[in-house]
């Protein structure tokens, strides 16, 4: 519903637009089959002809949404991206994430762009440890969330244990949507419960192509057949339990994050990926009204307002520029359109906006709230701005975490000095690292500060790969990062006489490195009234808030 402010009618075809978007994420914990399953997704969505493969023989493909050289070698997701295709009448923004804790912090401003999300497990694992931080996000931004159980064709549990795992980890009830037929090796398909179908799929080499599927119901003749006479007696007698034992969908309860709705299968073997898509078309919702500085904006609203979510430079090697991507919250966008821009308080042009496909690019005349676009940043974006036409307005800023890991880093040549600044700069932007530097050293050398270790070695990599500048990195031992602030900005600060080291952000503010919790302790006992605070960006974060 329109709130009293917002009732200016928009044309029935934006209204029609707007309907059929739908904006997901997907998360997971490592190797629980994300990037696979994404993959598998395009291929049935009919936007990528063959599928690739994360781990993969030589003359295999990479998987599209893994376009990174480091997401290459190691096989693993280190950076978000967007995907828009087209499916069963609706327009999909698809955002996948990493899934490694240690980019958790680009997964948290992922989340806070999408309506609902995706949830890969491990048929072997169950609810793992970064399942669970990533479901704790879900459930703050209050998303609804879709779970796929992958592997089904290798040995793991019992699918009443799935769904007795997900209930007791998640504090939600599971209701599966399909019923695996058979498992590992044996693992022949699904049964759609809501059709009452049974679907046996035929494996096809690497997975690189749609399995071929055949149909049948539960009283056909046939069947036996089909499954084999075990198969097709395990699959009756487990239908009979389904009606008494597990609880039926209810769609108030999944879109209020009380209930998730369960799908079985092997993205690996494209065993399921198809109903599951035709249901996520279901059961993704569209736009979702969004909180801000004027109350809730509904994504019919007449305006034009979004979000910067994330920010990427050098996506294309013959562009070489940084690419800011926006969330469109209400409105259309329309090429060339003029907008207010919340942070700098001006008006400025948008000449143009790119539907983007991971690494992919094209320009796009115009997009509709739930839409991502993706667009051109000469350094006029950071991470959480608001632009808007016709209604000012701010979104909530996008999350920043406080940093435990730091080192210095320094190019490897004198002659790469240039490169190697724009290069941190442009990182930075991006949110990969924050960049410190020491208050009283001799040179202006940068310190990294970062969420999680692998984030270094993206740093260095694309450094070396993007800027053509090697580096060399120093470890250092501190732990936790403070931004102090004295009531008098004249008084001196006692500091500690070691375990601390003095430094300013990019906005000159002072920042505390401290080697333990008990030199954070010692500087706020020395200076009575003095002000530490975990924050990044303007946003304060706990000393006990968790984060995935």
């Amino acid at each position: 519903m329109l709130t009293a402010d917002q009732s200016a009618a928009v044309d029935e075809r934006t209204m029609a637009e707007v309907s059929r978007r739908r904006i997901f994420a997907i998360i997971s914990h490592p190797d629980a089959g994300k990037t696979t399953l994404t993959e598998k997704i395009l291929l049935y969505a009919g936007a990528i002809a063959l599928a690739g493969a994360v781990r993969r023989k030589g003359q295999q493909r990479h998987a599209r949404s893994d376009w990174m050289e480091m997401e290459q070698k190691r096989g693993i997701s280190v950076t978000s991206t967007v995907l828009q295709f087209e499916y069963a009448g609706c327009c999909f923004n698809l955002l996948d994430t990493p899934g490694h804790q240690d980019f958790s912090e680009d997964t948290y401003r992922v989340l806070t762009a999408v309506d609902c999300a995706v949830m890969v497990l491990d048929a072997a694992k169950g609810v793992e440890p970064q399942t669970l931080k990533l479901f704790e996000v879900c459930r703050r931004l209050r998303l609804p969330v879709v779970t796929f159980i992958n592997k089904m064709d290798l040995p793991g549990r019992e699918p009443l244990q799935l769904l007795d795992d997900i209930e007791r980890a998640l504090g939600m009830t599971a209701a599966p949507r399909n019923w695996p037929i058979g498992a590992g090796h044996d693992f022949l398909g699904v049964y759609d419960i809501a059709a009452a179908q049974v679907l046996s799929f035929d494996r096809v080499a690497r997975g690189e192509r749609a399995a071929p599927v055949r149909i049948a119901g539960l009283d056909d003749p046939d069947l036996d057949l089909l499954l084999g006479e075990r198969h097709a007696r395990d699959l009756r007698e487990a239908t009979e339990l389904l009606r008494g034992a597990v609880p039926a969908f209810d769609r108030e309860r999944y879109l209020a994050g009380l209930q998730t709705p369960v799908f079985f299968g092997s993205a690996l073997n494209n065993f399921g990926v198809e109903p599951f898509l035709a249901a996520l078309a279901a059961l993704a919702p569209p736009p979702a009204p969004r909180d801000s500085d004027r109350g809730p904006i509904d994504p019919l609203h007449h305006a034009f307002t979004g979000f910067v979510f994330k920010i990427q430079a050098n996506m294309d090697p013959l562009h070489r520029d940084s690419m800011a991507f926006l969330r469109i919250v209400s409105g259309r966008f329309e090429k060339g359109m003029a907008v207010d821009h919340a942070r700098l308080g001006r008006r400025l042009r948008l000449p143009r906006a790119h539907r983007v496909f991971a690494q992919e690019r094209e320009t796009t005349e115009e997009a509709f709230a739930g839409d991502v676009v993706g667009l051109v940043n000469p350094g006029i974006f950071i991470l959480g701005d608001t632009v808007s036409d016709g209604l000012r307005v701010r979104f909530p800023p996008v999350p920043r975490f406080a940093p435990e890991h730091f080192a210095r880093l320094r190019p490897s040549s004198v002659d790469k000095h240039k490169a190697f600044q724009n290069g941190l700069r442009q990182l930075e932007e991006e949110g990969a690292i924050q960049l410190l530097y020491e208050i009283s050293a001799a040179r202006r050398e940068p310190i990294l500060a970062a969420v999680g270790e692998l984030q270094f070695d993206l740093v260095q990599s694309r450094l070396e790969r993007e800027y053509r500048t090697p580096t060399t990195i120093e470890r250092l031992s501190y732990r936790s990062a403070v931004w102090v602030q004295a009531p008098d900005p004249q008084a001196a600060i006692d500091w500690p006489m070691s375990g601390v080291l003095r430094a300013r952000d990019r906005e000159h503010r002072l920042v505390a490195l401290c080697e333990s919790r008990w030199v954070e302790e010692r500087l706020a006992e020395k200076n009575p009234g003095l002000v530490l605070a975990r924050i990044v960006d303007d946003q304060p974060i706990g000393e006990n808030a968790e984060r995935p």
